[in-house]
């Protein structure tokens, strides 16, 4: 991947995985401030090497308004055809006029979808999930601003989800920053009485079915939507019509182009050495011996099983897959 300035400076040893691998997280903790989300901007360029520069951008031409500027091929002059767009050499060698033909390229506003819910306050290795997913949904919104596109967003947290129109402004991304900075900073390890983890894991998909409706809402065709979230519950049956969300996602992207970037933690996919444990959700405590090769097992192919769930997914429905890692 070609360097960009977003990545000269990410010194820590934190890794993606997937088409766009090796990045390097800057960002670590259990929190993130505006200022930290501010400083991943990249320089604003206006000539095309801005979409050659930002990996995540994906591989489509830089949006150009009016009359496309990306050259198909040629063919002979009809009447109606632009006389500026005569190829002369062609014309001369073949006796006859011909004309160039250019594909029109459309704007393509870009979505940030940022998953900051209950599930993603983890992590064991230099920074939270939640930190991840923000820098990610930080460095693509300033890289598309960089492009020169709209970016708009969507921040998901336990309360709901705060919906941004795609604008093409640096205010407008600060302000997605500042609510993703917010929704971040309202996670907590201690959940209210009778709010536990497990319960949390439960409503995953109540979260996901509130995400839903904005968002077909606001994408209806030719966006870039790109999700930063674990998925944990974006599986799950939410109530008619919509189905699961991935199934959701799905038909979005139909219409739109659409990139799941699955952030995870490696204590999410294997347990710790062997030896007892002892946990707690805040409200209940548990104790494990991680040794029992059938409980390794059986967590291990829980993973495996999301992670399953949503590579088919991906490839039946043309959405792209990309996983981050803690690590």
């Amino acid at each position: 991947m070609p360097p960009s300035a977003a990545t000269e400076h990410f010194p820590t040893p934190g890794r993606a995985s997937g088409p766009h691998a090796p990045v390097s997280w800057i960002l670590s903790g259990a929190y993130v401030s505006l200022d930290d989300l501010a400083r991943l901007r990249i320089p604003t360029a206006r000539g095309p090497s801005a979409t050659a520069a930002a990996p995540w951008h994906g591989e489509r031409a830089a949006p150009v308004r009016g009359r496309g500027m990306d050259f198909d091929e040629v063919r002979p002059y009809q009447p109606g055809d632009d006389l500026r767009s005569i190829d002369w050499r062609v014309t001369a060698r073949k006796g006859k006029p011909h004309t160039k033909v250019f594909r029109e390229e459309r704007e393509r506003p870009t979505l940030i979808v940022v998953d900051q819910t209950r599930s993603m306050f983890f992590g064991s290795q230099g920074r939270l999930k939640s930190v991840l997913a923000a820098e990610i949904a930080a460095t693509t919104a300033w890289r598309a601003l960089a492009a020169q596109d709209r970016v708009g967003g969507l921040v998901l947290d336990q309360s709901g989800v705060r919906v941004f129109k795609p604008l093409r402004r640096e205010a407008a991304v600060l302000r997605v920053l500042a609510a993703l900075v917010e929704a971040n900073r309202a996670l907590d390890a201690d959940p209210e009485p009778g709010e536990g983890a497990s319960e949390a894991t439960t409503e995953g998909g109540d979260a996901w079915w509130r995400l839903v409706a904005p968002l077909l809402r606001i994408a209806g065709v030719n966006h870039r939507i790109v999700i930063v979230s674990d998925f944990l519950g974006a599986s799950a049956t939410l109530p008619d019509p919509h189905g699961a969300a991935l199934d959701a996602l799905a038909g979005i992207a139909r219409h739109n182009e659409v990139e799941l970037h699955f952030v995870h933690d490696p204590l999410e996919r294997e347990l710790p050495p062997a030896g007892r444990y002892h946990v707690t959700d805040g409200e209940r405590r548990e104790s494990f011996h991680s040794g029992d090769g059938g409980l390794r097992s059986a967590y291990r192919a829980r993973f495996d099983g999301h992670l399953r769930t949503l590579e088919q997914t991906a490839s039946r429905s043309g959405m792209r897959l990309t996983q981050a890692s803690t690590a």
